[in-house]
């Protein structure tokens, strides 16, 4: 007999901190894979999303910040990776904060503001449509459900 749990996702969790001055997101440089990308990264087990995300701007960025608001819960497997569900969560403003960002020094080698209309110079295009669709969330308020970065749900129609 078959385990019926067996089919059950497993899917991989991540958790990022999007950062907006104006018109403009924090990105971070890695010094592996896809290099662009905001801070944040993997939960670990038995860790929330809010948690990593907070974790993950420590150890990444040397700042004390916590989750503000879901932005946007994107459904996005991979061929290499599996199921994937990614996070990105409103974390404020920098502010002052700007001058104490502190790179790991080992996951990060750079740090930049980035037009909104210019993340398609630096991202692949599915983090391209997760981070625009977050920078608009949080400016209507609102938070998306996506699947590869695509908004999946259709609005009520008022009739």
């Amino acid at each position: 007999m078959t385990d019926p749990t067996e089919k059950f996702a497993t899917p991989r969790i991540a958790a990022g901190a999007l950062f907006v001055d104006g018109d403009r997101v924090l990105l971070v440089r890695k010094t592996y894979g896809n290099r662009w990308d905001i801070p944040g990264g993997y939960v670990d087990r038995g860790e929330s999303p809010a948690a990593a995300c907070q974790r993950e701007i420590r150890e990444e960025l040397g700042l004390e910040r916590i989750a503000r608001r879901l932005l946007v819960h994107d459904w996005a497997p991979s061929e290499q990776e599996g199921d994937k569900i990614l996070y990105v969560f409103d974390c404020g403003t920098l502010g002052t904060d700007e001058q104490r960002i502190a790179l790991d020094g080992n996951e990060l080698d750079h740090w930049q503001w980035v037009p909104t209309t210019e993340l398609s110079d630096y991202l692949i295009p599915r983090l391209e449509r997760r981070l625009t669709r977050a920078f608009e969330a949080r400016r209507a308020g609102a938070t998306e459900y996506l699947e590869h970065g695509e908004p999946a749900l259709q609005p009520e129609s008022s009739v």
